[in-house]
């Protein structure tokens, strides 16, 4: 077999077992999970009213809250189970597993691709589950077409590449799992300063720099455009710029700390 075919192999072989500890273990995925969900009834329910008149500048009307709501969420998703894959990678790394893979002839970036593909699968589903409650208590996106829902959907798999191959470093230099879930807890935190929740020119201007200035807002706001039909400016090209920055970065610090010999 050529090097490639080896790679992809063993690649694929880490996938599954990958995918089989998910299965079998779901409590983290399911833990990640809620946090987006419960703060999507949260919000909807208990401020979305009072929002949407703040938001619309009308009357309160819960369900235009709901459509600015609902990308930002989906984007936290990918936020949160991102930190499952940085306690996975740490809980390899101290148990002895990678030790004992490294003596066997199998290609040595596949454990960290199948962590990789796998963090990606389960982000995508974990999407497709907070958008089925968004849609089930009145999210509607009757402004996108084909393209636009192509276009959502590379956008949400290229910002859940690059998240989880900085999570993956961020695991890797991790010395236990909580230290890998307190490093990567700015995946859940950075949501919460952007314009997920309030517009940007809402905020503070002393504020509104952190809120700007970050790889979360102009991906809800490309996301927000694509699916409601909102004007998306130069958002989509910096959402893009920030996820080819990140998976780039995230990438050689991985490879650099996993490839390095341990001591």
């Amino acid at each position: 077999m050529s090097a490639l075919a080896l790679a992809v192999r063993d690649s694929n072989t880490m996938l599954r077992r990958n995918l089989l500890h998910a299965r079998r273990y779901p409590s983290m995925t399911l833990n990640l999970l809620l946090t987006p969900i419960m703060m999507l009834l949260l919000f909807v329910y208990i401020f979305g009213d009072v929002m949407s008149a703040g938001i619309g500048g009308g009357g309160a009307d819960r369900s235009e809250y709901i459509a600015y709501i609902v990308p930002g969420l989906l984007l936290m998703t990918i936020g949160s189970t991102t930190i499952g894959t940085a306690v996975s990678v740490s809980n390899d790394m101290t148990e002895g597993i990678i030790a004992r893979f490294r003596t066997m002839a199998i290609h040595r970036g596949s454990v960290i691709i199948g962590h990789v593909i796998g963090s990606v699968l389960q982000s995508i589903i974990s999407v497709v589950l907070v958008g089925a409650v968004g849609v089930a208590i009145g999210f509607r996106s009757t402004d996108a077409g084909i393209l636009e829902w192509l276009a959502a959907f590379g956008l949400l798999v290229l910002f859940a590449m690059a998240l989880t191959w900085v999570a993956v470093g961020m695991g890797l230099i991790s010395p236990n799992a909580e230290a890998a879930s307190n490093n990567a807890m700015p995946m859940i935190l950075l949501p919460l300063l952007s314009s997920a929740f309030v517009p940007v020119d809402a905020m503070p201007g002393w504020f509104q720099p952190i809120a700007e200035y970050q790889p979360f807002t102009p991906a809800i706001e490309t996301l927000r455009g694509l699916l409601l039909g909102t004007e998306i400016g130069n958002n989509g090209w910096l959402a893009v710029a920030w996820c080819l920055g990140l998976a780039v970065l995230g990438y050689f610090w991985s490879t650099s700390k996993f490839n390095r010999d341990p001591k």
